[in-house]
């Protein structure tokens, strides 16, 4: 298959194992997502979704989340990891969004990736899920995907996020990060796949005998 070819299997089956693609981390507005994405680097979103009802008893916007000090909130999302810099991270870009934007989450990618913790993947879920503006937020499921089925060189992860907005169209993008994830998750995971035990794996490339070594 050519690499078109390839991408054009890709949509197909992931339309068909996962139609409806719900966000997976349990949010109400664009600043409880902000935070919940913050909170989910280097943590599953199912730890999250257990922290963030806490967290956000406490405070659910920026005006109530900075008045709560520091170290309460460090000890609400101790569970997630990281949470010394989490915790001043959530704290100061409240501030910051009271101040400098009237509470409100900025609907842009420069404003977002200035925020304290914010990167350039958390601003991508945040501008694609909150606010619907086509983005291709790259994780380590969807970076190891990438590469199994030869649609990146798998450099790094901003190369991947490149090479996959070349060849999936913008307006699948919102969707399709989700369902490649979903399907890492599921089918192709970094223990339970090399590359030619999933699927679509097999499907892709029925001549593939070894393994692909990934990149992180």
């Amino acid at each position: 298959m050519t690499k078109a070819e390839r991408a054009a299997h890709i949509l197909t089956r992931l339309e068909e194992l996962y139609p409806e693609t719900p966000i997976p981390l349990d949010h109400k507005d664009p600043y409880t997502l902000l935070i919940a994405v913050l909170l989910s680097a280097q943590c599953t979103d199912e730890r999250v979704n257990k922290i963030t009802p806490a967290l956000f008893k406490r405070a659910d916007t920026p005006q109530k989340m900075s008045a709560v000090p520091v170290e309460e909130i460090r000890e609400i999302i101790k569970p997630c990891g990281l949470s010394p810099r989490k915790s001043v991270a959530i704290s100061e870009l409240s501030k910051i969004l009271v101040e400098k934007y009237g509470g409100s989450v900025p609907e842009d990618f420069e404003a977002l990736e200035e925020l304290p913790g914010v990167g350039h993947k958390t601003a991508s879920v945040v501008m694609s899920q909150a606010f619907g503006v086509p983005t291709f937020p790259v994780d380590t499921h969807i970076h190891r995907l990438a590469q199994r089925w030869k649609m990146t060189n798998g450099k790094n992860v901003v190369q991947t996020e490149k090479d996959l907005k070349r060849v999936f169209p913008i307006e699948l993008w919102n969707k399709l990060h989700l369902q490649i994830i979903f399907y890492g998750r599921e089918y192709c995971t970094a223990r339970g796949c090399d590359g030619t035990v999933c699927p679509i794996c097999t499907e892709l490339f029925p001549e593939r005998k070894r393994g692909v070594k990934t990149t992180k």
